[in-house]
């Protein structure tokens, strides 16, 4: 992918790039597969099976980074963070925080709308064992360093994961941003202060491994979310 042509994109043609992108055959032979199969309890449901693009508000102040598609929840519907348990957390957190019209989010056409905050990943397909590889990786950065520049009001990025911290950072070494030496480390609610005027939020992400095990509770994920609001003011 040539980074050079993505610049001139709108947003409807990013979306329609990522959504038709075959560049990664893993990742097309897992997402199809798993769309075909189909696990038992949404045998009755169509899946979307295509790299899912980010969505949200086209002015927004807040980015919110995750990794990858869930192979029965994102991959299934369509939607970042839709019909798994990861959005079932999120969403009610954005909502509590006035990000969301709603606090849960079941299918891409149940009426959530984002506002001031936009959602995307550092990965647009399910992978296998949610583990992209190291070229997959790269294939989807383009996608990501043309939604920063669309996403021109963005001044608090929240990263979910140590994965989409270190991403975001690569992102914008493409972008020719100079990063910080020594390279900001990952932390829960760390908060980093960029010398291109964003403001670099941390948190676990909002995965079951995390929630189920108390590493990650609600309200250290729902501080995280207030802190972005405070910055905002």
């Amino acid at each position: 992918m040539d980074n050079i042509e993505m610049r001139f994109m709108t947003a409807a043609q990013l979306r329609h790039t990522v959504i038709s992108c075959r560049i990664c055959p893993r990742l097309v032979a897992h997402r199809e597969t798993v769309a075909q199969a189909k696990v038992r309890r949404f045998r009755d449901q169509d899946y979307w099976g295509k790299p899912v693009p980010g969505f949200g508000d086209p002015k927004a102040q807040v980015l919110i980074i995750g990794l990858a598609p869930g192979a029965q929840g994102s991959n299934r519907t369509g939607r970042a963070f839709t019909g798994d348990r990861s959005g079932e957390l999120l969403y009610r957190v954005l909502f509590d925080n006035g990000f969301c019209n709603q606090p849960q989010s079941v299918g891409r056409n149940d009426g959530l709308q984002l506002t001031n905050c936009y959602i995307t990943a550092v990965v647009r397909c399910a992978p296998p064992g949610n583990k992209p590889l190291p070229e997959e990786f790269e294939s989807c950065r383009p996608y990501l360093i043309e939604e920063i520049r669309l996403l021109r009001s963005v001044r608090v990025v929240v990263a979910l994961g140590k994965i989409a911290f270190d991403h975001y950072f690569k992102a914008c070494q493409g972008m020719g941003c100079s990063v910080p030496s020594p390279k900001p480390q990952f932390s829960h609610g760390g908060v980093v202060r960029l010398p291109w005027g964003i403001t670099l939020m941390s948190s676990y992400h909002p995965s079951q491994q995390n929630t189920q095990t108390g590493r990650l509770t609600s309200s250290m994920f729902n501080d995280v979310f207030a802190a972005a609001r405070s910055i905002l003011g």
